[in-house]
């Protein structure tokens, strides 16, 4: 049994889902349409498997498109609703999600309002705070899950630990191709493996 205090917070893009591929285009993108979400393989299940142990789950997502002119905010909103529908027809609900829309720099016609230092982008611990905070978690209990060293290094500035999901097929272009330049204190290839991975370093498998 848990404390009820478990929980494990999630990115969004290459974690939960796949990224965007316009092969047209050349293109490699996040989704930015409900109809682009693709659930990468063993999340579902690894999602369930956490949830029946009592964690409680987050997603903390940078979205830098609306402050870079890519895409609007009311497309952000759209494919973060879809998932979250999604993730509960499978039995997997998230219960809370932190979305960061702000970039540094921005971009053409980005929004300006969101352009700009702030608290909350990945590898600030801003939304993982919120998040720990909002669902009552305790911060030795909690786990960061994503796929960059943006994700391990917010994990680490917020005091949870972090898993890292790395499948052994990265394109030649991914900066963690040859591996983390941090350890985190999980890795695997797979969503599931993750989950199962967890379960095992809290004493629950």
């Amino acid at each position: 049994m848990t404390s009820g205090n478990r929980g494990v917070i999630l990115d969004r893009d290459a974690t939960l889902i796949d990224v965007v591929r316009d092969e047209e285009l050349g293109v490699i993108s996040v989704a930015f349409h409900p109809k682009h979400i693709r659930l990468l393989p063993g999340v579902v299940d690894g999602l369930r498997a956490l949830k029946s142990h009592g964690y409680k789950l987050a997603i903390a997502t940078n979205q830098p498109g609306p402050a870079k002119g890519q895409h609007s905010l009311e497309s952000v909103e759209r494919t973060n609703s879809a998932l979250l529908r999604r993730l509960e027809d499978e039995d997997c609900a998230v219960d809370v999600v932190e979305t960061c829309l702000h970039h540094p720099d921005g971009g053409p016609g980005g929004d300006p309002k969101l352009v700009g230092p702030c608290d909350c982008r990945k590898p600030k611990p801003g939304m993982l705070t919120s998040a720990t905070r909002r669902l009552g978690l305790e911060i030795a209990d909690t786990w960061m899950v994503g796929d960059s060293m943006d994700d391990l290094r917010a994990a680490r500035a917020a005091g949870v630990r972090a898993a890292l999901v790395f499948p052994p097929n990265r394109c030649q272009l991914c900066p963690l191709r040859e591996g983390p330049t941090e350890a985190p204190d999980v890795a695997r290839a797979r969503f599931d493996e993750i989950a199962r991975a967890i379960l095992e370093a809290d004493g629950l498998a």
